[in-house]
């Protein structure tokens, strides 16, 4: 028997974590995930996209595409893992990227062919180690060869932009009215994605996120300890004010 969300957790996913069941009403920007492993329509796509940034080559482009593309990728498939034990299936031949071209600002949505899942038996690691495979293994990690290839952005960047995004859903977004029992699977998961998953999950010969998942610091252009970024993300290219980093930029010279 084929399992499913039910329409409540449906509901949860379509308003919050970037999840559609219908196609772009103007699908000129949207496409098939799996286009974008070819080489020639991956590049055609970026610079189809590069004025939605505003950014001045293909490079910079990849990078901040790759930044909506980890989230879309990974915010449903995580929250219906850690908070819902239900399985979602995101390799890349299951999943089209779908954009509404004139949302402000430019969120692309995750559209899934088969919206079946699948849940925990008696070995949840098991389990859990299958949908972390599909996130990364069988599409992010394709997807950033892909873009490393076309746009020679480094693979370094495209990975700390996906572990931010890791952080942020788990230590935010994910835990929002969560129960105790949720809670506990949520820091369990969290913490194994980050600190203990093999290399072989994410296609990499060791885990590429933790070295960007070490502990927060305070600095005085924030109220609330950070992360320091190891690497430049580029977003600085695309703004009218000259040096506006972001605020973890490896770039900004700071006090020691």
């Amino acid at each position: 028997m084929s399992l499913k969300l039910s329409a409540e957790e449906i509901s949860i996913l379509l308003c919050d974590y970037r999840m559609t069941i219908e196609p772009a009403v103007d699908a000129a920007y949207s496409l098939c995930a799996e286009n974008l492993l070819d080489t020639d329509q991956a590049l055609a796509y970026l610079q189809k996209i590069a004025p939605f940034f505003q950014s001045p080559s293909t490079q910079v482009t990849a990078s901040l595409f790759a930044k909506r593309y980890s989230v879309l990728t990974m915010a449903s498939a995580f929250y219906a893992m850690s908070r819902y034990d239900k399985g979602l299936d995101v390799t890349i031949e299951n999943i089209w990227v779908e954009v509404e071209p004139h949302a402000k600002p430019w969120l692309p949505n995750i559209r899934f062919n088969d919206h079946t899942v699948s849940v925990p038996t008696q070995d949840r690691e098991a389990w859990r180690d299958e949908i972390l495979k599909g996130i990364f293994a069988d599409n992010l990690t394709k997807v950033w060869q892909s873009l490393t290839k076309i746009s020679k952005v480094p693979k370094t960047i495209l990975w700390e932009n996906t572990a931010i995004y890791v952080n942020w859903l788990y230590e935010t977004k994910i835990r929002e009215g969560a129960n105790e029992q949720e809670i506990t699977r949520i820091q369990e998961d969290y913490h194994y994605i980050v600190n203990q998953a093999p290399g072989s999950l994410f296609g990499e010969r060791k885990n590429p996120l933790t070295n960007y998942c070490g502990p927060k610091v305070t600095i005085k252009e924030s109220e609330q300890p950070i992360r320091l970024r190891k690497t430049c993300c580029f977003y600085y290219h695309t703004s009218d004010e000259t040096n506006d980093f972001c605020i973890s930029c490896p770039k900004i010279k700071r006090l020691v």
